[in-house]
């Protein structure tokens, strides 16, 4: 597993840190896990756990209007509400095309604090962060792009991916399901792809070429990437997620290196089920391989 994430330092970002987390723990680093990275929009996985979890708490309904005319919640999570990228006029009518917005999150963190009474980022770390230990994690912007954090407490929100705890298990499954299916649109950085599918806050895999993910992951996989070059996925079938933080903005060295990095640690799992146990690199007294 070290060989496979001995490639991040060498992307050519000043700092770059990624972790391999099994159901047991982390089981492998690179990079300094406690330097404070920009999240980008890795930051859209928190606000939506918030959002949900005011939804099992029933201070959120997801098919209540929000947005433009016509949207409601369920639609500014899966980015098919018709807001833009940036902007808060509508360019398409509800569920008639995937469109990536910022301003569908920032309204959602809006909604949020409105409803629990609180400034967002206090609402982000009552619902999420606090309850997770991220607590060297805090939000400095917006809420679909302003988390600062460690690798350490991404690897803990990829752990609560795995194992989920914080929402009933009802609702984490409609979050990790297509989101109004067969619509179209584009993957920022990776094309056009019909469909887009795309979950509740959670960018879903599915049969997308190309894409931020391997092609070792299953189309099950799930997470999130951002323009500071950050990325955090989910692989239900390898039972495993990668988390990676670097301050190199995204470009075309991204598209070519992340996937490459994947399917190498998807090589190196199947390496390590048959292996000895090793310590946990974050607390190496409690061994986590299998």
């Amino acid at each position: 597993m070290d060989a496979a994430l001995s490639v991040v330092p060498r992307w050519g970002a000043d700092h770059a840190a990624a972790a391999v987390v099994l159901p047991q723990g982390v089981v492998a680093t690179v990079g300094d896990v406690d330097h404070p990275f920009r999240w980008a929009s890795v930051t859209k996985l928190v606000t939506a756990l918030a959002v949900l979890c005011a939804v099992d708490d029933g201070l959120v309904d997801l098919d209540e209007p929000a947005g433009p005319t016509g949207a409601t919640v369920r639609h500014l999570l899966a980015h098919a509400s018709g807001l833009p990228f940036e902007g808060r006029e509508p360019i398409a009518a509800p569920a008639t095309t995937r469109i990536y917005s910022n301003a569908g999150f920032d309204l959602l963190g809006e909604l949020l604090a409105d409803r629990r009474g609180g400034p967002i980022g206090h609402e982000l770390a009552r619902a999420v962060l606090d309850p997770l230990g991220m607590t060297a994690t805090r939000l400095d912007g917006r809420p679909s792009e302003g988390l600062v954090g460690p690798l350490r407490d991404l690897a803990a929100l990829g752990a609560e991916l795995l194992r989920p705890t914080l929402l009933r298990a009802t609702t984490f499954a409609t979050a990790a399901s297509v989101a109004f299916p067969g619509v179209r649109g584009i993957l920022p950085g990776f094309g056009r792809h019909n469909p887009q599918d795309w979950g509740l806050g959670l960018e879903l895999r599915d049969g997308k070429q190309p894409h931020w993910t391997g092609a070792r992951n299953a189309s099950s996989t799930f997470g999130h990437f951002g323009g500071t070059g950050t990325f955090l996925w989910v692989d239900p079938v390898a039972d495993a997620a990668l988390a990676v933080l670097t301050d190199r903005p995204f470009g075309p060295w991204a598209v070519d290196a992340w996937p490459a990095l994947s399917d190498a640690v998807h090589e190196a799992l199947v390496r390590l089920a048959d292996g000895p146990k090793r310590p946990n690199p974050m607390n190496p007294s409690n061994p986590s391989n299998p």
